[in-house]
C-alpha cells in the first residue's frame, strides 16, 4: 500500500492495518518502503512499520493528516522451513477437514448439526485407517510376507536376503518378520502423532489474549434504548447492553446449553430483541487445544491398532489351524483391540468443539493413555506373532482384500449419511448460490477419500510394480508375482473411466468460456466508451480475462461431477473385486475380445497413471523441500485450505488463522485502546478473510471505531457458497451491521475475489462499490502513455478508485476519542507483544 495515497486532513489519527493475502508479501512491499521495523511478533507472523512512523502511539497528534500505515506478514505460518513440504502428505486429511465446515445453515436442530459433525469426523478416522492399512499393506504383505517367501525377489533384491524364508534365518519366521515389518507403520503414526502436537504446541495450544477466557456476554436488548444502543451509528461506536448467555456449540458439555444453535445467521448488533454473536465471534472458536488433543490421541490409538489386527489377525489365523494354546491367546488380543477400537470410536463420537467459551480443560488420562494403551496392546501382538512357530510358511496374501473393502464401503455409507443429514439441514428459503444445494460437505468428503485411496493405492501399486520387476501385478506373468489386494487394481483401473466423465464438463466449460468471452466484446467497448478507438486484439483480451474469470463459479459442478463418479465407480470396484476375486485384466477372461481386452488396457492405463501420480506427488514434495518457491507454492494451497480449526481431522495441516486472528483482534484493540483513534483494516484475497473474522472477534465499542476496507475478497464467491452456515448472506450482513463501515472493491477479471453481496440497509449504503474496470485504461492516454496490463487478482492498489474509497472510508469514521494514557503503558499491550511506539 502506497503511503502517498491521498488521505483525509481530519478526525484525528488513523490506524491502516494492511493483511495481504495468498501466495505472501513482504513488508517492505506492503508499506512501500525499504525502511521497515518489525513491532512486535515474531519470525512467523509479525506487525512491521516504516521506521518513521515507530512514535505513532506516542505521538498521535501527528497523524492527524494521514493515516499510519502497518503491515501484517503472515505468509510463514503457511510456508515456513522444508519441513512444511510433509504437509502434502496430509492433504486427504485437510479436504476432511473442510467438509466439517460447509454444513448447510440450521437453526433450532441441534440433533442434526451434531449427528453432522459425527460423521464428518467418522469419516476423518477412516482416512487415518486407511493410511495405516497401506502402510500395512507395503510393509507387511508386500515385503514381509509375499516378497520374503520368494527366492526370486529376495535374490533380487539383496537386503532382503536376512528375510529369506529359503535361507531359515531367525528373522526367516513368517511371524517375526511380521513383526519386524509392523515397524514401518507404526513409526508412520508416530511420526503424524509427533507433527500434530508439534503443531498443537504452536497453534491451538496458545491461550488467546487475557479477557477471551470469560463466559462470552451476548447482548439482549430489554427496552428501545437499549436496542437503539446495540446498532452502531455513523456517529458513535455501539454502547453496551445487557447481557445473557450465548447457546453453547456443537457438542458442548456447557450447562446452558448442548448443541450449536447456529448464531452465525444472526448479527452480534442484529435487529430484533435478541441479537446472538456469530459463530466467528465467539471466545473459543480459534482455541481448538482440548477437542485437537482428544482427536489426536484417538487417531494415534486408531493408527497403532490397525497394525496391532493385522498382526494378530495374520497370526491367529495359523493358530486355529493348529494345535496348542496359540489360538486362545489370539483370540483374545484380538478382542483386546476390538474393545479398544469401541473405545476409539466413542472418543471420536462423544463431543465436537466447545465455543462459547475458552475451554481450558484437559482430559489428561484419556489423552495418555489410549495412544500408550494401543501402543502396548501392539508391542504385545508383536511378541505374539514373533514366537516360533515350526512349519509355518507363508502362501498367498494377507486378508487386505477385506480390510480394504470394508474401508471402502464404510466411507460410502458415511458420505451418503452425511448427505441425508445434510439435506434435512436445509431451510426453507436457503440461498440459490449455496454450492451444490448444500451438498458441499458431503462432496468434499467424498473428494478426500477419493484423494486417500489413491494415494494408498499408488504407494502399493508402485510397490508391487518394484518387487515384480516386469511382471504386472495380479496378472500371472513371469517374474516373482508380488499381488496387491485385487480391490486396489480395481480401483486402479476406474481412473481412466473417472477421467473420461470428467472430460465431458470440461470441453463444455471451455466452449462455453470462448462463446462468453465473445459475447463480452460488446460489453467492453460499451464499459470504455472505446467507440471511436476499438481494438479487436485489445478488446478480446479483456473480454478472455472476464470469461477466464468466471470459471470459478463452475468449480462446484466439477466437484459434484467428480464426487458422485467417485462414489458410484467406487462401489463398483468393491463388487467386482468380491465378486471375481480377480483384477479386471483377469476377471473378464473368457468375455467378448474387445471387453476383456478393454479391461485389460484400463488396467495397465490405471496402474501406470496412479503411479505416475504418486512419483509426481513425491517429485513435488522433494522439490518444495528444497525450494522455498516452490514451498510457498504449497503454501498459497494451504493458506485456502487450513483457514479452518483442525475440528474433524488432527493430523490436518494446522489452521493458521487460531494465530492470525487473535493477532489482528489484539492489535486492533490495542491501538484503539492507547490512541482513542481511528482504525481501517485492510484486507488482500485471503487476507480480508482473516479481516473479517477478526472484527467478529472485537468488542461492540472497539467495532465501532473500525472501518473494513475488502479488495479482491473471496468473502462471498468462496467462503459464502461454500460455507454458508458461517460466512452465508445473513452473516455478511450482519457483519456490515457491526463495523462501523465497509467497502468492498473487485474486478469482473479477478478469478477469486468478487462482490460481497451486501445491499444498502438501515441507512448503510451497499458495501459493493461499482466494479472495477481492469484494464485502467483501454489504449494509451495521457495519464497512461504505455498499455495497461490486466491486473486480475492483484495490485489493486494501483486503480486510483482504491485511494478514493480508502480516504471515503477514512472520513466516515468517528473522529479520534481523546484518551488518559495510563501509567503503565506496557501492561496495557496485555499479551500483544511490547509496544509499537
Amino acid at each position: 500500500m502506497s503511503p502517498a495515497t491521498p488521505a483525509p486532513e481530519s478526525g484525528g489519527a488513523a490506524l491502516e492495518l494492511l493483511v495481504h493475502g495468498v501466495g505472501g508479501a513482504t513488508p517492505q512491499d506492503m508499506l512501500d518502503d525499504p525502511r521497515t521495523v518489525r513491532i512486535t511478533g515474531d519470525r512467523t507472523a509479525a506487525m512491521h512499520r516504516r521506521a518513521e512512523d515507530l512514535d505513532a502511539e506516542e505521538h498521535p497528534e501527528r497523524y492527524a493528516a494521514r493515516p499510519v500505515p502497518e503491515a501484517y506478514v503472515w505468509s510463514n505460518l503457511t510456508s515456513g522451513d522444508g519441513a512444511r513440504a510433509l504437509w502434502l502428505l496430509l492433504l486427504p486429511f485437510m479436504v476432511a477437514n473442510l467438509a466439517h465446515w460447509m454444513r448447510p445453515p440450521a437453526q433450532g436442530r441441534p440433533g442434526l448439526v451434531r449427528l453432522y459433525g459425527v460423521l464428518v469426523r467418522l469419516v476423518a478416522l477412516t482416512l487415518t485407517v486407511l493410511l495405516t492399512a497401506a502402510a500395512c499393506e507395503v510393509a507387511l504383505d508386500l515385503t514381509a510376507w509375499q516378497c520374503a517367501a520368494s527366492t526370486a525377489c529376495t535374490d533380487a533384491y539383496s537386503w532382503l536376503g536376512f528375510l529369506s524364508e529359503a535361507r531359515g534365518g531367525w528373522w526367516s519366521a513368517p511371524g517375526r518378520r511380521l513383526a519386524l515389518a509392523a515397524l514401518v507403520p507404526t513409526l508412520l503414526v508416530c511420526l503424524l502423532w509427533y507433527l500434530s502436537n508439534r503443531t498443537w504446541s504452536a497453534y491451538e495450544a496458545q491461550r488467546p489474549p487475557t479477557g477471551y477466557d470469560d463466559p462470552v456476554a451476548e447482548p439482549r436488548a430489554t427496552t428501545a434504548a437499549a436496542t437503539t444502543a446495540a446498532a452502531p451509528t455513523a456517529a458513535a461506536p455501539t454502547a453496551a447492553a445487557p447481557t445473557a448467555a450465548a447457546p453453547a456449540t456443537e457438542g458442548s458439555t456447557d450447562t446452558q446449553g448442548s448443541a450449536d444453535t447456529e448464531s452465525a445467521d444472526r448479527g452480534d448488533d442484529g435487529p430484533g430483541p435478541v441479537g446472538l454473536r456469530p459463530a466467528l465471534g465467539r471466545p473459543g472458536f480459534w482455541y481448538g487445544r482440548r477437542l485437537v488433543a482428544r482427536l489426536r490421541a484417538a487417531h494415534a490409538a486408531a493408527g497403532f491398532l490397525t497394525v496391532a489386527a493385522a498382526l494378530a489377525t495374520a497370526t491367529a489365523r495359523h493358530d486355529v489351524t493348529t494345535p496348542g494354546g496359540g489360538a486362545v491367546l489370539g483370540r483374545a488380543l484380538q478382542a483386546a483391540v476390538a474393545a479398544l477400537a469401541v473405545l476409539v470410536l466413542w472418543v471420536v463420537c462423544r463431543r465436537g468443539r466447545s465455543e462459547r467459551r475458552l475451554d481450558l480443560r484437559v482430559e489428561r488420562a484419556l489423552v495418555s493413555w489410549l495412544p500408550g494403551v494401543s501402543l502396548a496392546l501392539l508391542a504385545l501382538t508383536a511378541l505374539y506373532a514373533g514366537w516360533s512357530r515350526p512349519g509355518w510358511t507363508s502362501g498367498g496374501a494377507l486378508p487386505g482384500s477385506v480390510a480394504f473393502g470394508g474401508l471402502t464401503l464404510a466411507q460410502g455409507g458415511l458420505v451418503v449419511a452425511l448427505g441425508a443429514v445434510a439435506v434435512l439441514l436445509q431451510r426453507p428459503g436457503r440461498d440459490a448460490r449455496t454450492v451444490l444445494c448444500g451438498l458441499g460437505g458431503p462432496a468434499v468428503a467424498m473428494l478426500a477419500c477419493a484423494l486417500a485411496g489413491v494415494m494408498s493405492g499408488g504407494v502399493a501399486q508402485r510397490v508391487a510394480d518394484w518387487l515384480d520387476g516386469p511382471a504386472t501385478p495380479g496378472m500371472g506373468d513371469a517374474g516373482p508375482r508380488i499381488v496387491p489386494p485385487v480391490l486396489l487394481s480395481w480401483q486402479a483401473s476406474v481412473i481412466p473411466v473417472l477421467l473420461l466423465l470428467l472430460l465431458v464438463p470440461a470441453v463444455l466449460l471451455a466452449v462455453r468460456t470462448v462463446l462468453a468471452g465473445r459475447r463480452l466484446r460488446a460489453r467492453v467497448e460499451a464499459d470504455y466508451d472505446a467507440a471511436d478507438e476499438r481494438d479487436p486484439v485489445r478488446t478480446g483480451q479483456i473480454a478472455a480475462g472476464r470469461a477466464r474469470a468466471s470459471l470459478t463459479d463452475s468449480a462446484p459442478v466439477l466437484v459434484g461431477v467428480v464426487s458422485g463418479a467417485t462414489l458410484l465407480l467406487g462401489a463398483g470396484s468393491v463388487a467386482g473385486a468380491w465378486a471375481s476375486g480377480n483384477v479386471p485384466g483377469r476377471a473378464f477372461d473368457g468375455a467378448h475380445p474387445a471387453i476383456a481386452s478393454l479391461a485389460t488396457a484400463t488396467q495397465s492405463i490405471g496402474s501406470w497413471m496412479i503411479g505416475f501420480g504418486f512419483l509426481l506427488f513425491v517429485t513435488w514434495g522433494r522439490r518444495a523441500y528444497r525450494d522455498a518457491s516452490a514451498r510457498r507454492t504449497i503454501g498459497i494451497l494451504w493458506d485456502v485450505g487450513t483457514f479452518w480449526p483442525r475440528a474433524a481431522h488432527p493430523f490436518a495441516p494446522p489452521c493458521y488463522a487460531e494465530r492470525a486472528v487473535p493477532d489482528l483482534t489484539w492489535r486492533m484493540s490495542s491501538w484503539t485502546r492507547s490512541t482513542g483513534g481511528r482504525l481501517v483494516i485492510s484486507g488482500h484475497s485471503q487476507g480480508s478473510v482473516l479481516a473479517a473474522a477478526a472484527v467478529w472477534q472485537l468488542p461492540s465499542a472497539t467495532r465501532g471505531r473500525v472501518a473494513l476496507l475488502t479488495y479482491g475478497s473471496p468473502l462471498e464467491r468462496l467462503y459464502g457458497r461454500w460455507f454458508p452456515a458461517y460466512f452465508g448472506p445473513e452473516a455478511l450482513r450482519a457483519l456490515n451491521r457491526t463495523v462501523h463501515c465497509w467497502t468492498n472493491l473487485y474486478r469482473a477479471t479477478d478469478p477469486i475475489g468478487g462482490p460481497v453481496r451486501v445491499p444498502a440497509e438501515d441507512g448503510r449504503p451497499a458495501v459493493d462499490a461499482a466494479v472495477l474496470l481492469d484494464p485502467v485504461a483501454y489504449g494509451r492516454t495521457r495519464a497512461h502513455p504505455l498499455p495497461e496490463p490486466i491486473l486480475g487478482h492483484s495490485d489493486y492498489q494501483a486503480d486510483p478508485a482504491f485511494a478514493h474509497r480508502r480516504g471515503a472510508l477514512l472520513d466516515r469514521l468517528p473522529p479520534a476519542v481523546p484518551h488518559q494514557r495510563e501509567p503503565n503503558s506496557t501492561a496495557d499491550q496485555g499479551s500483544s507483544g511490547r509496544s509499537s511506539g
